[in-house]
């Protein structure tokens, strides 16, 4: 199987992210400016940030391994006010990315464990 980079990883893991947090936002309401709030505040990178810490007690060390490689990646330069939020967000990124491509039943796993603990919507 080719192996992609961790930035392509990371890219298709937003991607996949917005669309899980999107399908959930749409049974919230039928506004749209509320649905964008909604939905942006679970997609942001301090979120994204707060969910790769309260999951890192579920990760074996492949995963850690692969999230540390991801938080390591070169920063862009409009980042880096918030280089440590960025860097855990893409380590976020990167993951669900990787289990979409290898293991869409470990990314199910983890998508129920923080829609189950940690998804509101107020």
């Amino acid at each position: 199987m080719e192996e992609l980079n961790l930035r392509n990883y990371a890219y298709l893991g937003d991607a996949v992210w917005e669309l899980h947090i999107r399908t959930k936002t749409i049974r919230q309401t039928n506004n749209a400016k509320i649905l964008h709030k909604i939905t942006t505040d679970k997609v942001k990178t301090g979120f994204q940030c707060e969910l790769l810490h309260k999951i890192s007690e579920k990760l074996g060390e492949e995963e850690l391994e692969l999230a540390r490689r991801a938080r390591n990646l070169p920063i862009p330069v409009g980042r880096k006010n918030i280089q440590n939020d960025y860097r855990q967000a893409t380590a976020f990124e990167a993951l669900i990315g990787w289990w979409y491509e290898h293991d869409k039943q470990r990314l199910e796993e983890i998508l129920n464990f923080i829609d189950s603990n940690y998804i509101t919507f107020s």
